[in-house]
């Protein structure tokens, strides 16, 4: 068997379906593999993601609500990286994924790319979208 390295993210607020239809929205080749959920025995509060596998344009993520409340969070020095097809595209994620976020670097040609730009969405992912 081969050893996969899978992305994972743990979410505190019991939003982890929330962001997985998110991002779903926001990429094509994109769906939710697969939603186990906590029941009435727990430990998580019940229908909250026990563990769900979705696909950001083939790519496969993992995510779950934590129903323990951990001392961290979502940092922005793991980030997700988008080489963007076209500038549509990358004003597009940019302009979804920073709706209630942070922007952390606006939009601008920072020397290594023609475009560049990098947020934390709502949920506390962050994202550096990109223009080559």
């Amino acid at each position: 068997m081969k050893t996969q390295i899978t992305t994972f993210l743990t979410f505190q607020q019991n939003n982890a379906e929330q962001a997985m239809n998110f991002y779903i929205t926001l990429f094509s080749n994109s769906k939710i593999i697969d939603i186990r959920r906590y029941g009435k025995e727990g430990p998580g509060p019940e229908g909250s993601v026990m563990i769900a596998r979705f696909e950001l344009n083939g790519k496969e993520f993992i995510c779950s609500d934590s129903f323990v409340k951990h001392n961290w969070d979502f940092t922005p020095a793991i980030s997700n990286w988008v080489d963007c097809k076209d500038e549509d595209e990358l004003q597009m994620l940019f302009s979804k994924l920073q709706e209630g976020g942070r922007v952390m670097m606006p939009l601008d040609n920072y020397g290594f790319s023609q475009k560049f730009g990098w947020v934390a969405d709502q949920f506390g992912i962050s994202w550096q979208v990109n223009l080559s």
